[in-house]
């Protein structure tokens, strides 16, 4: 139970230790937009600009073609993932601060590092993250993707108002150079590090594989194919 009522959906699945579920924008544009409002299984859009042309105006049409599509209903909350943090701090808070504002109700950290990263991440958001604010509206993800970060991660995750931490399979594989067992290991370290700091855990799926990553204790899920919502809803008890 929580004392105060998240002021999110998302925040408050999360507070909730609920299985929360997103799906990629694809494409980034409104066509994109229209697309993800026609699928009702999921929580949240992942929308990502840490590569490429930093174009907000892009992905408001997007947010807007959303909305507009989804009629009386509420469109899906959009998380964005900004550049790393390590290339430029002031122009990450620049970027946090207009993603902010342009409407997303989460941001995402790739490649965080340290506690240090972490600490920004937290402060960089303000009053209305969740759950530093109990009633808070938005949440930061961190992205753990990199060996320093690995041997970092409970100094990271324990880091006072974090809301999610993810270890990003996709960049470990390459940090451990296709090493798949040693990627499992990373991978297990982070899930550890969040039950041990009651931080939701959050990590990429498939329809292949969804049911044990949730088996596991993993919170958050971002799938890679649309149909893996129905099983992970199902699965975690969330299906209608």
């Amino acid at each position: 139970m929580v004392d105060q009522e998240p002021g999110s959906k998302l925040a408050r699945l999360l507070a909730e230790g609920q299985a929360v579920f997103g799906m990629f924008a694809r494409p980034q544009n409104a066509d994109g937009g229209r697309a993800a409002a026609a699928n009702e299984e999921t929580d949240f859009i992942f929308y990502s600009l840490e590569s490429g042309p930093w174009d907000i105006p892009t992905m408001e049409s997007f947010m807007t073609a959303m909305t507009e599509a989804s009629g009386e209903k509420e469109p899906h909350p959009v998380t964005l993932r900004i550049p790393p943090i390590r290339e430029d701090r002031e122009v990450a808070l620049a970027h946090i601060s207009e993603g902010i504002a342009a409407g997303v109700e989460g941001i995402v950290f790739p490649h965080v590092e340290s506690r240090a990263d972490a600490e920004l991440a937290v402060r960089s958001m303000g009053s209305r993250l969740w759950p530093s604010s109990p009633s808070g509206d938005l949440i930061n993800i961190l992205l753990i993707e990199d060996q320093v970060g690995i041997t970092a991660a409970r100094e990271i995750v324990g880091t006072p108002g974090v809301s999610v931490a993810i270890p990003g399979p996709g960049d470990l594989r390459r940090a451990y150079e296709g090493d798949m067992e040693a990627v499992e290991e990373a991978i297990q370290t982070v899930l550890a590090a969040c039950k041990e700091f009651d931080v939701a855990c959050g990590i990429t799926a498939g329809v292949d594989d969804i049911a044990e990553r949730l088996a596991q204790g993993f919170k958050l899920i971002i799938v890679n194919q649309p149909e893996a919502l129905s099983v992970g809803l199902e699965e975690s008890g969330r299906g209608g």
